[in-house]
């Protein structure tokens, strides 16, 4: 079903819609701030307007799945109202996301993956360093893992492709580049990404509130620290 001329919707279930912001997305990754940035403001449309039938909302780059409850809505009616919600998306009157400012301890000990990435993009690891927290990112999308933020885009120059074979254990905190996307792991984890260095940050806790300190639409700022300081603000090194 077409909503507008960007706009599209499908079945995703028995309970369940989604919304497409790119006619790319259903068969590729679609990496735009300007595709993100609408499909921000639908979801807080989404949830300011029909809170009272969805269940939950997840969004993604280019998309987001709306779960709804059967017995309050069905997906006829649910369609017709999105369709006019929607018609409020625009872009001009969209919000930049938070900034925030997440610390990270780069370093040969921290970084497992830095002499091989400055190698790979023929920069010293300083230089390395520079570029990844020279960029402000944004949160396209939260998945994988509860916390795990993909944030985009680090700069071509130290872009990396995943490891060929992940590692079993990659350390909670791992500041790591995967393509031209960068991330914090939330959790000790399987993960094929370049490990560049530890942020002491708790990126998912079920007791705090918010229970993730980012969202998306957000901006990061990854800030260099040193060891000493890394580990006074709880992180842990192995």
């Amino acid at each position: 079903m077409k909503i507008n001329d960007t706009i599209h919707l499908n079945v995703a279930g028995e309970n369940a819609l989604i919304l497409y912001f790119s006619l790319r997305e259903q068969s590729s990754l679609v990496v735009s701030a300007e595709i993100n940035r609408t499909v921000q403001q639908a979801e807080q449309l989404i949830r300011q307007h029909l809170s009272a039938v969805i269940v939950d909302l997840i969004p993604s780059y280019a998309s987001i799945l709306v779960v709804f409850d059967l017995v309050k809505i069905d997906h006829h009616h649910l369609r017709n109202q999105l369709q006019e919600l929607l018609k409020q998306c625009n872009l001009a009157n969209s919000k930049l996301g938070r900034l925030i400012e997440l610390p990270c301890y780069y370093s040969l000990e921290s970084g497992m993956d830095l002499v091989r990435i400055a190698k790979h993009a023929k920069l010293s690891v300083e230089q390395v360093i520079a570029l990844h927290q020279g960029q402000e990112y944004r949160v396209y999308a939260i998945g994988f893992a509860p916390g795990f933020a993909y944030l985009g885009e680090v700069d071509e120059r130290i872009a990396m492709p995943r490891l060929t074979t992940p590692r079993l254990k990659v350390p909670k905190g791992a500041v790591a580049i995967a393509d031209r996307q960068t991330a914090v792991y939330p959790a000790q984890s399987p993960g094929g990404w370049n490990i560049i260095g530890l942020c002491p940050v708790e990126m998912f806790n079920p007791q705090a509130k918010p229970i993730m300190p980012l969202a998306v639409g957000d901006r990061v700022k990854f800030i260099a620290i040193d060891r000493q300081l890394y580990l006074n603000q709880g992180g842990k090194l192995s």
